[in-house]
């Protein structure tokens, strides 16, 4: 009789049972977010910067966007937004290395995403279909309260003339709630999937957890991101090439501020846990 040795391998499913724990978070900790954010991006502002061109770019592109077709344009602010959280991979993966006491590089930033394709590519669908909602209900807004779809001309006066009141509580609450549900399961999911084993499912779930447990924190860092992609976008897009990468960075220590640290048979193969993550 032969016996056996049973080893579990470092993938068991069995091995990452254990619920993943949320920390309690303080009004202090989305600005803590943002300076930690800044001091990741004058490390090494070389890769940063890159990512910051892309930033602008999509900025670029949003602006002839809404120069042709005006009734998208919330909607593809949207899909941006969407995108942002997937190019700043290669942020987080930076700020993940500095952390790790790792010199980071910019190849390794720019395949970071590769391991973790998969899961990728079902959140990107899961948002995508959010995305293509949100557009559909634009267009319905904007078919329902005027003659014909307006120029870009038309589309300003409109958002801006009082009596088109019904017109712009509708196309705002509708964006509002759509940008909330995106901001809700993405904000700390994507930086989850890359430091853990984790599917895309209960990374969304654990990012929704976080903002109905801890909706106060959560609505200010949402208004710090917010206020900080406005004041960028002033000068032509010009202040994504800073802000966008900060806020990638803060993004990735949002992330290791609100969620506990994973457990040694959790963490992606050489990944190092410190003591305050936050």
């Amino acid at each position: 009789m032969t016996s056996t040795t049973s080893t579990t391998l470092p993938d068991d499913p069995s091995r990452r049972a254990a619920p993943i724990r949320l920390r309690q978070l303080t009004w202090s900790d989305p600005p803590r977010w943002l300076a930690r954010g800044w001091r990741d991006f004058i490390r090494h502002p070389g890769i940063g910067l890159f990512f910051g061109l892309c930033f602008a770019a999509m900025g670029w592109a949003l602006m002839k966007v809404f120069q042709q077709a005006p009734a998208w344009t919330l909607a593809l602010s949207a899909g941006f937004l969407l995108m942002g959280p997937f190019i700043c991979m290669g942020l987080y993966q930076v700020s993940r290395r500095l952390e790790r006491g790792e010199r980071p590089d910019f190849g390794d930033a720019l395949t970071a995403w590769d391991e973790h394709i998969g899961q990728m590519a079902i959140f990107g669908f899961v948002l995508l279909v959010l995305e293509m909602i949100w557009g559909r209900a634009s267009l319905v807004i904007f078919a329902v309260s005027f003659d014909g779809m307006p120029d870009f001309k038309g589309s300003l006066l409109a958002l801006l003339d009082p009596q088109n009141l019904e017109f712009i509580v509708a196309y705002v609450g509708v964006g509002a709630l759509f940008a909330g549900l995106i901001f809700a399961v993405s904000v700390v999911s994507i930086p989850m999937m890359l430091d853990r084993r984790v599917d895309a499912i209960t990374a969304g779930l654990t990012s929704l957890r976080l903002v109905l447990t801890q909706p106060g924190v959560m609505l200010w860092w949402g208004a710090l991101l917010v206020i900080a992609v406005l004041a960028a976008l002033l000068p032509w897009f010009l202040g994504l090439l800073v802000i966008g990468p900060v806020l990638g960075h803060a993004s990735w220590h949002a992330y290791r501020g609100a969620v506990e640290a994973p457990e040694a048979l959790d963490a992606l193969p050489g990944v190092a846990v410190p003591d305050d993550a936050g």
